[in-house]
């Protein structure tokens, strides 16, 4: 028996989502979870989600409503999820070197999660993607930065730039908006360097509080000059406009293909944006799962072209589906 396979030791019974029991390789030590369409068509799109602090995958996907949006879809849904014995907080160790850097830690596990999925459902390759929140944002940077050729798109919620921290001690300053002076130039080496890839790069949303009080809104800024200079795209905007009452600025590139987009939610706090009212609701309110009228989880979805799919082709009832 290969030592390094994984067999979850302390799963625990979800809702709605499924135990990944084995996927090779687990040094991170992390949990995974799925959520996977009875009717998934063939070479579907797969999409990565990581919770954040003091939550778990089932809260979140309650929150935000990926399952709902993967039902309707057709895609299909990865869960890592963190253990109390790597973070008592259940954050994603995105600042320690073992686990930031391609090959090792909980970047490796992800990576063989996603292996994993990608075999057992017939997944496009072509078509994943990975989207976090908090210290899953920062996560989903990690992500972006070392595996790069393995993700379409990424969409980081309330994050930090890869390469910002690298102890305890800088991850806090980081959060509140402190990098020891790096400059976005430094920043993009650091991305840069995480995997040896020369491109092409994913394709990049990012959303953050106009007063968050965790992670300062800073770090949304630092990603998106780490991200532009990678992109080898301009400061200034293609197209700056208004999306259900919050700005969006949008950057495509020579060939007009829209690669990154920031949203910047005036008035909100740390957490994710949604909107669970109306005809387009999606999710629930809670912890750290704002409703401040604005569905994150549609809009990204939409971004990276998972909306296409036709609704009344999905097996399961209309009526049911919130998303």
């Amino acid at each position: 028996m290969n030592p390094f396979a994984y067999v979850g030791d302390d799963a625990l019974p979800t809702e709605r989502l499924s135990t990944l029991d084995t996927f090779g390789a687990n040094p991170g030590l992390l949990r995974a979870l799925t959520y996977i369409p009875q009717d998934l068509p063939k070479a579907a799109p797969l999409v990565i989600v990581l919770h954040g602090c003091k939550q778990t995958a089932e809260r979140y996907d309650d929150g935000s409503g990926w399952s709902d949006l993967a039902d309707r879809h057709g895609f299909a849904l990865l869960f890592p999820e963190q253990r109390r014995v790597n973070n008592w907080l259940l954050g994603f160790n995105w600042f320690r070197p073992r686990d930031n850097t391609r090959g090792s830690g909980e970047a490796l596990s992800i990576m063989h999660m996603v292996e994993r999925v990608v075999l057992d459902h017939g997944i496009d390759r072509q078509r994943i993607f990975i989207t976090g929140l908090s210290a899953g944002g920062a996560m989903t940077s990690v992500m972006l930065a070392t595996y790069p050729e393995l993700f379409a798109g990424g969409a980081i919620i309330a994050g930090l730039p890869y390469g910002c921290a690298d102890t305890t001690r800088a991850a806090f300053r980081s959060m509140k908006g402190r990098r020891g002076g790096r400059t976005a130039g430094q920043l993009a080496t650091s991305l840069r360097r995480a995997s040896g890839h020369e491109g092409p790069w994913p394709t990049i949303s990012i959303w953050h509080g106009g007063i968050d009080g965790t992670v300062h809104p800073s770090n949304a800024s630092a990603i998106l000059k780490q991200w532009l200079k990678l992109h080898k795209l301009s400061p200034v905007p293609t197209r700056a406009h208004i999306v259900d009452g919050y700005p969006r600025r949008l950057w495509k590139d020579a060939d007009g293909h829209e690669v990154l987009e920031e949203f910047r939610i005036t008035g909100m706090g740390h957490g994710t944006p949604i909107k669970t009212g109306g005809p387009n609701g999606c999710g629930s309110s809670g912890d750290y799962m704002l409703d401040v009228n604005i569905s994150s989880t549609r809009h990204i979805a939409s971004f990276w072209g998972l909306m296409q799919a036709d609704a009344a082709n999905r097996s399961k009832p209309r009526a049911l589906l919130s998303c």
